[in-house]
């Protein structure tokens, strides 16, 4: 685990502000629509498990249990996981919080939960090709077979676009050639404290890859547009290079 991301997931005041501090944010709406779209798609129906990775303060499964869904909120940050409950509490929905890393869920059984959701760049903040396909090996067992996994991911060549991002760019690849401790698309940066947040952002081709390995035979890729709130307009307009990033729904 990246030290940014240690101190990320203990500091309080990360969980007690992260409803506001993300209030109206554009992605949340979309992203929470597919969601539920994906569910009923791949046989979704009251009372079955849908597991949230890195759930953070439940808004995914807030809405997800209002639809008739019992929701399984997993994440290592114990403030977190202390919102989702009270949010549980106050109104009566269904949510059991499990506090664990995200590449080490070897206490869940196997086909345990009917569906699952990994959103808001969660898997990007794992660091490691191999520790990022554990989570998805993890998740390829503890989901029933049929069921549906969504997550989000940003793109690494959306990067092109920002000011200094072609210098950027240039530089993760360069570093990447050099060290073998460095991946193309690492990034470290300042975040609400933390002085060194990690994010990784991904090639579509990549992913795509990392899924099929795991076996994730099945993916409908999402491209988002720059604001995040829709689905990416002529995406089959060098989409891969336009795309902010994208929602994947896997089976």
């Amino acid at each position: 685990m990246p030290r940014g991301l240690w101190e990320y997931v203990h500091l309080r005041h990360i969980a007690d502000d992260y409803d506001n501090y993300f209030a109206g944010h554009r992605l949340f709406d979309f992203d929470e629509q597919v969601l539920l779209r994906s569910l009923a798609a791949h046989g979704g129906c009251p009372g079955q498990w849908v597991a949230d990775l890195g759930c953070g303060t439940g808004r995914a499964l807030v809405r997800v249990t209002q639809a008739g869904y019992r929701g399984l909120a997993i994440d290592l940050s114990q403030a977190m996981l202390r919102i989702v409950r009270r949010k549980a509490q106050d109104a009566d929905l269904p949510i059991r919080g499990l506090r664990a890393n995200l590449v080490e869920l070897d206490g869940l059984a196997d086909a345990s939960v009917d569906h699952a959701c990994s959103l808001f760049s969660t898997l990007g903040m794992i660091r490691g090709r191999e520790n990022r396909r554990q989570l998805l090996r993890h998740v390829r067992r503890i989901v029933r077979p049929g069921g549906a996994f969504v997550l989000h991911v940003h793109n690494l060549w959306f990067n092109l676009y920002d000011p200094g991002g072609v210098a950027w760019v240039a530089g993760s690849l360069a570093r990447s050639w050099l060290s073998r401790d460095f991946e193309l698309g690492d990034r470290v940066f300042p975040y609400r404290g933390v002085s060194q947040m990690f994010l990784h952002v991904f090639r579509r081709g990549e992913l795509s890859r990392d899924l099929r390995r795991c076996g994730f035979a099945r993916q409908q890729w999402i491209p988002l547009d720059p604001r995040r709130h829709q689905q990416l307009a002529w995406s089959w307009l060098a989409g891969r290079y336009r795309a902010n990033g994208w929602i994947i729904v896997c089976s």
